[in-house]
């Protein structure tokens, strides 16, 4: 059965349905490792970043399983009733990064013209929390999210609010949660609050400018981490965690 090309503005669904089917009918045997994440992009006529979102898909439906530093391998087929998730509503993650980006940059232009001073300061507290989070190896995430909901606050826009609070509840469903496992760690969450380090210091200068621009770097580093060639990171990240070679004293973070 031949490998049926997808017109680009497809949805990774599109992807992953294909390639569900292509392993249900036996086209990949189980236990054969996937051809290469390149070679499938160029067979389907999708971009990348779209088919690691399908593969994310597929992993958390049980179809695929990534191993450190190998590949992808087909698992067998889950029966119905073992399906692990149902994503058929599940918006694809990197497009959520991309919408994020759009709208939050302007929230956060909006927030220096008419924030209050409190409303300021309460956006400098969520980013305390981060750093103090991190620190005592408490997971960031909630801080994370009070920062960028008390952002949208300082916007004086119920609306945003509402819109930033459910793009952001959006990466708590099971396709983030998978690509937060291959791509979330110490080292990343670290650069993040760098990221968000450069957001306060635009809304303390009250520079509308560049916190856009602080912004919208952020979720572009935030596209571009998600959207890397997931076997290369995800054996990067379980080397980084198993600490390093013997031919490197250098510390890293994961």
């Amino acid at each position: 059965m031949p490998i049926e090309a997808i017109e680009p503005q497809r949805l990774y669904r599109q992807i992953s349905d294909q390639l569900r089917k292509l392993i249900v009918e036996g086209e990949f045997a189980v236990g054969s490792r996937l051809p290469s994440e390149r070679d499938l992009a160029l067979q389907l006529g999708v971009s990348r970043p779209s088919l690691r979102e399908a593969l994310i898909a597929l992993e958390v439906e049980g179809y695929i399983e990534v191993r450190m530093g190998s590949g992808i391998y087909v698992c067998a087929p889950p029966v119905q009733r073992e399906l692990r998730h149902d994503l058929s509503g599940e918006e694809g993650p990197l497009e959520l990064i991309r919408a994020r980006e759009m709208i939050e940059g302007e929230v956060a232009y909006a927030a220096v013209l008419h924030g209050s001073k409190q409303q300021i300061a309460a956006v400098e507290e969520a980013y305390a929390l981060m750093i103090s989070h991190a620190q005592a190896g408490i997971d960031p995430l909630e801080a994370d999210r009070l920062f960028h909901i008390r952002l949208a606050e300082a916007t004086g826009n119920s609306v945003l609010v509402g819109l930033v609070t459910q793009l952001f509840d959006a990466r708590l469903g099971p396709l983030f949660e998978r690509l937060h496992s291959h791509f979330d760690g110490t080292r990343v969450w670290q650069e993040a609050i760098e990221e968000h380090g450069l957001i306060m210091q635009a809304l303390r200068e009250r520079n509308a400018e560049q916190a856009r621009a602080a912004m919208r770097r952020h979720m572009d580093i935030a596209f571009t981490r998600y959207s890397a060639n997931l076997i290369r990171e995800y054996g990067n990240r379980q080397q980084q965690e198993n600490g390093p070679r013997k031919r490197s004293a250098r510390k890293t973070l994961s």
